[in-house]
Parts: C-alpha cells; sequence; structure tokens
C-alpha cells in the first residue's frame, strides 16, 4: 500500500522527469525535425540520379511529361527533380535559405500529389479509401509537408514553448 506522501513524492519526480524532457524536446525537437526532413529530402534525390534505384522515379517522370503536356522528357526531369529535391534536403540540413528552402518544398509536394489523380489506376486499389503503394507513398507526404509548415512557422524566430507558464 502506498500512503498519500509516498504518492505524492512519486507524483513529484514524475513531474520532474517529465518537465525536464519536455524541455528538452522543446529545445532540440525542431532542428531535429529539420535535419531528419532533410536527409529524407536529400536522400530520395540522391537515389533518382542512378537510374532504375528510386521506386518513385518511373511515376515522377510520368508525372512531370504529363503535367508538362510532354515537353519536358524523363531524360530531363528525372535529374531536374533529383537536383530539387537535393537541394531542399541541404537547405534543411543546413538551416541557411530556410524561406526558399520552404517554398521549394511546397512547390515540389504540389506535384508530387497529382499522380493521386493523374494515375488513379495505379495509385488506388479502391478510391478513395485503399491506396496502392504508390498511392500511400504520395499520402505519406502530408505529414512532410505538416513537418516543413512546422519549420516554417520558426524561420522568423518562433519556437516551441515546453510549459506557457514558462513565459510569464
Amino acid at each position: 500500500m502506498v500512503s498519500t506522501q509516498q504518492r505524492e513524492q512519486l507524483e513529484e519526480r514524475f513531474d520532474s522527469v517529465d518537465k525536464r524532457i519536455t524541455r528538452w524536446m522543446a529545445k532540440y525537437g525542431i532542428v531535429l525535425l529539420r535535419i531528419g526532413l532533410g536527409v529524407v529530402f536529400f536522400w530520395f534525390g540522391v537515389i533518382k540520379f542512378v537510374p532504375g534505384l528510386s521506386p518513385a522515379q518511373d511515376l515522377a517522370a510520368r508525372t512531370i511529361e504529363m503535367l508538362t503536356f510532354g515537353l519536358v522528357p524523363p531524360g530531363i526531369s528525372v535529374p531536374v527533380l533529383a537536383a530539387w529535391e537535393c537541394l531542399i534536403g541541404l537547405g534543411l540540413i543546413t538551416g541557411k535559405f530556410m524561406r526558399i528552402t520552404i517554398f521549394l518544398l511546397l512547390a515540389q509536394m504540389l506535384g508530387t500529389i497529382t499522380p493521386l489523380f493523374l494515375f488513379p489506376a495505379e495509385t488506388w486499389r479502391v478510391f478513395p479509401i485503399s491506396p496502392t503503394l504508390e498511392g500511400q507513398y504520395i499520402i505519406k507526404n502530408i505529414v512532410l509537408v505538416s513537418a516543413a509548415l512546422v519549420i516554417g512557422a520558426t524561420v522568423r524566430g518562433g519556437y516551441v514553448l515546453a510549459d506557457p507558464r514558462d513565459c510569464k
């Protein structure tokens, strides 16, 4: 049986540890999110430079070709997309030129979502409830866009506050 005093002491210890962990997450979370997102973009960009290595390469090339009415062939679009993604990744990893990096990321994401509409037979098993693996790959970009928005909110000095009482 735990006494009221022991329970209060446990709660105080838990609260103390919880505060330290929460403050650590508030202090480093955005930086880790930015770097992690940068690694994902850089990695996905790099593998597009090697023909056949990226599972998204063919769908991306066909999408760009369709969006440009056939004016930009895969031989041009895939290396440009690879460089674009690497540039986004480097911007996020280094934290430099964040406004343009976030803009490039959001613009790229607009193009990324279009296969859901341009190639529904390839992106949906049952529209709109059961995406194919390719569809899932695209839909998960909601998380990447959300992460970019959180990072973008800090570009002008915004930050995560662990406890609103800390600013009083």
